[in-house]
């Protein structure tokens, strides 16, 4: 079986409300849909969701790598064949992992399609039946992000992870307005996105939420600073997870050999999709470090592939995929069953994709032929 054809399409989708983070605010999600089609006629769909805050990328960045270079690179190739199509990516771009895990993901849904089982079954088979659903509050203010978990909790959540990033002190007093009005059952998990960015002010933040039971505290500091993050374990007692800090098995090596977090956030859009994940994950059981699959904010599809990795091994013990749940449209059907997810048996992907929603969402698309299908 041989690639033949790849379509690419850069849209954006409809959120229901504005996401805030520490450092940006999306009244949309930009996403690139591939769709790559086979000799065979079978046809797989990979999503890109890039951040030039965490995967140095943008979004019409991604889009003109995978049209000038990613795509021509792997037409011909048997998209079986992973090891081989992440070689020829890496030869061919240096990092750019948003926008190879859209080929690498559609690769793995042509691949179950073909051999018809989903993707789990083809790195590891089913582990977990079924996972909880962490609802993400957005930054505001205390009053609205408590207001908002409680009208979850009522919904049937038992886990919020906060989103904050801001001045330290409001964000504590944003913690403890959520953690008073749920109550001490609830699991809440802070996710600064580095916005605290040393050891100095994180161990502040920390010393105020010391009665707040945390569940863990996510990349309290900058990226870069894995020693910040060791330092920060040493003085805390809150377990801690990083995520911004890290990427693919470089970061992985390091925050293993410091011990520099109990806990990993693995995204497909930070590693470079379904296969590179796999390998972090193994790395990280092996050092006895728990794993968590996360998000950019993706659609039913990038979503979907997560959710295939997270089932498969026993190392992952949380996952915070909800970008269908926050979109006012999404080009696939992943179905959730609030709180919690259970994937179903479908071959590849098992997301039916509406490609009428795609063209409506699209701002711009190609083909690798050079067919020109929209106004770039």
């Amino acid at each position: 079986m041989k690639i033949t054809k790849i379509d690419i399409y850069a849209i954006h989708l409809p959120l229901i409300e504005p996401f805030v983070i520490s450092y940006d605010t999306y009244d949309t999600m930009p996403s690139i849909i591939t769709k790559i089609t086979t000799d065979e006629g079978i046809v797989g769909y990979g999503e890109a969701v890039p951040d030039e805050h965490v995967t140095g990328e943008t979004w019409e960045g991604a889009y003109m790598m995978l049209k000038h270079q990613l795509a021509p690179a792997v037409i011909g190739q048997d998209p079986l064949c992973f090891e081989k199509i992440h070689d020829l990516m890496d030869k061919t771009v240096y990092l750019a992992p948003a926008a190879k895990a859209a080929i690498d993901i559609a690769c793995f849904d042509i691949a179950g399609k073909k051999l018809q089982v989903p993707v789990y079954q083809l790195i590891g088979g089913r582990y977990h039946e079924k996972f909880p659903i962490t609802h993400v509050l957005s930054i505001g203010s205390p009053e609205k992000m408590a207001q908002e978990a409680a009208e979850r909790v009522e919904m049937g959540y038992r886990s919020f992870k906060m989103k904050v990033g801001t001045e330290v002190m409001k964000d504590v007093e944003r913690i403890k307005a959520v953690r008073e009005r749920v109550g001490d059952a609830i699991d809440i998990r802070v996710d600064v996105n580095q916005g605290w960015h040393n050891a100095a002010t994180t161990l502040k933040g920390l010393r105020a939420l010391r009665k707040m039971n945390l569940d863990w505290l996510e990349q309290p500091v900058d990226a870069d600073d894995i020693d910040a993050m060791v330092e920060v374990k040493a003085k805390s007692d809150v377990a801690l997870m990083i995520d911004e800090g890290l990427h693919g098995m470089k970061e992985m090596r390091e925050i293993i050999a410091k011990r520099a977090a109990d806990k990993v956030n693995i995204k497909l859009m930070k590693c470079g999709g379904i296969y590179p994940a796999m390998k972090l994950a193994h790395m990280a059981e092996m050092a006895g470090i728990e794993c968590q699959i996360g998000s950019m904010v993706e659609s039913s599809v990038g979503s979907a592939a997560g959710f295939h990795v997270a089932f498969s091994k026993k190392v992952f013990k949380s996952v915070e995929l909800t970008g269908p749940l926050k979109f006012s449209k999404d080009i696939g059907n992943l179905h959730y069953d609030v709180p919690f997810i259970s994937l179903n048996e479908k071959s590849g992907l098992g997301v039916d994709v509406d490609e009428s929603i795609i063209k409506e969402l699209c701002q711009f698309s190609c083909s690798v032929d050079g067919k020109e299908e929209g106004n770039e």
